[in-house]
């Protein structure tokens, strides 16, 4: 059983990782990206289409668990045999998997790319004649519903 501690000393020359349980196996992070998982006592290393070619160079499949209606290919594969026993190669692999973390990166739900300058009005010149306005007129309309008519213009 490959245990957490394993892969700390496995991924000790890569500065600010982490690993943690889940999901009845590891998980390997760095800056908050997982990069490398553990299922089934396998390692895996995150890959794109730019470092799939070395995997399949190697002769190691991609992570494919059973979904519930049909198998799910992940964007994980095993790490070749070869560089348990060659420290810096497994670091070059390491790091690699972890830009593909960086590059595939979501936004976190609730954060946005920020925007440009927070007063984007005071960048741009100012009009020609000042025209004094409400908060209100800077606003885009909100979508109402229709309105209801009055009780008093009812008829019953």
């Amino acid at each position: 059983m490959t245990t957490a501690a394993q892969m700390e000393e496995l991924f000790a020359s890569i500065e600010g990782t982490t690993v943690r349980r889940m999901f009845g196996g590891l998980g390997v992070f760095r800056q908050g990206l997982m990069y490398a998982l553990v299922a089934d006592d396998v390692l895996y290393l995150k890959g794109d289409a730019g470092t799939q070619a070395a995997f399949e160079r190697e002769d190691c499949p991609q992570w494919i668990y059973d979904g519930k209606q049909r198998p799910v290919a992940m964007p994980y594969w095993r790490l070749p045999e070869r560089l348990y026993d060659e420290p810096d190669e497994f670091r070059e692999w390491a790091l690699a998997a972890f830009a593909v973390a960086e590059r595939t990166a979501k936004p976190k739900a609730g954060k946005t790319a920020k925007p440009g300058p927070r007063n984007v009005a005071s960048s741009r010149k100012p009009p020609a004649k000042a025209v004094k306005s409400s908060k209100a007129d800077n606003e885009k309309p909100a979508l109402k519903p229709a309105a209801r008519p009055s009780r008093n213009s009812r008829k019953g």
